[in-house]
């Protein structure tokens, strides 16, 4: 077998602008590899910044345009509504245009939404300007794990670890310097959100050459480590393949898979978290008698210990059979940041950002699930597109609902509650997720059943 994958490997052809083929020379596959790990790695980094530099100016966006609080908590959860609503869009653009034109596209959406938005003068402009560039999050989003999956199928754990790193260091980036980089620009909100727009620019770059890549270029990425889990994985995936070649990819019912339910269930859960995190935590340190600058930079920490968590969970989840003690650890660390918020946010400020930092790395081991719960480039790709559209749409609420708790009780006590209760079902959903099991084998035999 690996004889016959080397042969793939190194005699894929490509086709040329006049539709015939030729091989593919080393050092052109040698270029292109590289080529796309820059681009996941600067799309990577552009998929927070645009909610994580918000929330550090959420009180001055607030002041500026008008917003109470109930209005704010619905400006926290688009970004979720944007993510469920787009991102189900995403594999057909892929199956169009090719994955790599879509993110190129995405990265182009996000620029111009982060330049316009500071400067629409209105809340509803804002809002407008926010959903273009969360429109490009949301598709990048969906794309990311398929186009791991497609390049480097023997590297499914590395490689998302690798991104999930670059996307939690763009995050904690952003929440971190958006305050002082406020200030060094003459202290207005607006320039401070607007700089974001110049990474989005760069990330566009990359992806231009390879906006016409398609299935055909996939998989053409480094050698396989046959002798790793990883590469066990991507051995699997092709043979997933190979077995899938005599029906159609694309028949795969996959609401008919409970893993697929449970990971869109945990997914949601966790966004929940996740963006009550980004969006508030540092209000609710302020609240508490924190400076702006050091809840900014707070919230950096919860942001900054997904750098080396997002790079070694994924790896470590790749060589576990069943990832539910993970899912347990983080939903224990959550449980213990809430509650330190609930009971002295300010005194303990720094070990509950730490703890929620680590529990939101939930997300990076959410990713790495949906890449082994499917065998196919097909099911990755449905399975991506189901768990986050579905998970973000559930997710939707929980933000909104923390801005009217907050504006109705006058405190934190009442949402910081909500935040702990929601990780119980977080934490028995992932376990279910966590299954060693496939998407394509359950809708399988429920077919077969029906």
């Amino acid at each position: 077998m690996s004889s016959e994958e080397t042969r793939t490997m190194t005699s894929t052809p490509i086709r040329s602008s006049a539709g015939s083929t030729e091989p593919r020379s080393p050092a052109t596959r040698a270029w292109t590899t590289r080529l796309v790990v820059v681009g996941i790695v600067l799309t990577a980094l552009n998929l927070r910044p645009a909610i994580t530099s918000l929330g550090a100016l959420l009180e001055e966006v607030r002041d500026g345009l008008g917003m109470s609080g109930s209005l704010a908590g619905l400006l926290t959860s688009v970004p979720p509504l944007c993510f469920a609503v787009f991102g189900v869009m995403a594999p057909r653009l892929a199956r169009r245009f090719g994955p790599g034109a879509v993110v190129c596209a995405g990265m182009a959406a996000i620029a111009a939404g982060l330049a316009i938005r500071p400067y629409a003068g209105n809340t509803a402009g804002f809002l407008a300007a926010s959903a273009l560039a969360l429109m490009g999050i949301a598709v990048s989003n969906v794309l990311m794990p398929v186009i791991v999956k497609r390049w480097f199928p023997d590297r499914v754990g590395s490689m998302t670890g690798l991104y999930s790193m670059a996307l939690a260091l763009g995050t904690s980036a952003a929440a971190a310097v958006t305050v002082p980089m406020t200030d060094v620009l003459g202290g207005s909100w607006q320039s401070g959100l607007a700089v974001w727009a110049g990474l989005a620019a760069a990330a566009v770059l990359p992806w231009l050459p390879l906006a016409r890549a398609r299935d055909a270029e996939a998989g053409t990425g480094p050698a396989r480590r046959t002798g790793s889990r990883d590469g066990a994985a991507g051995a699997r995936a092709d043979s997933g393949s190979a077995a899938a070649a005599g029906s159609e990819p694309d028949g795969l019912r996959i609401t008919r898979s409970r893993t697929a339910w449970a990971l869109a269930v945990f997914f949601g859960l966790q966004a929940t978290a996740a963006y009550i995190t980004m969006g508030w935590m540092a209000q609710i340190f302020r609240d508490a008698g924190v400076s702006a600058g050091t809840a900014g930079l707070l919230l950096a920490v919860t942001m900054v210990m997904g750098v080396p968590l997002a790079f070694l969970i994924p790896r470590l989840a790749t060589r576990l059979p069943h990832q539910g003690p993970i899912v347990l650890a983080l939903g224990v660390c959550g449980l213990a940041g809430y509650s330190g918020l609930y009971f002295a946010p300010a005194g303990g400020a720094w070990a509950w950002a730490l703890l929620l930092g680590v529990s939101n790395c939930a997300f990076p081991l959410a990713l790495t699930m949906v890449g082994m719960r499917a065998r196919t480039g097909a099911g990755v790709a449905k399975l991506s597109a189901f768990a986050q559209s579905t998970g973000y749409l559930l997710s939707i609420p929980g933000p909104l609902l923390v801005g009217v708790l907050y504006q109705h009780s006058g405190g934190w006590g009442l949402p910081l509650a909500l935040m702990a209760a929601l990780m119980i079902p977080q934490m028995a959903v992932g376990v279910l997720a966590g299954r060693d099991r496939t998407v394509e084998d359950e809708a399988a035999a429920q077919g077969a059943q029906g």
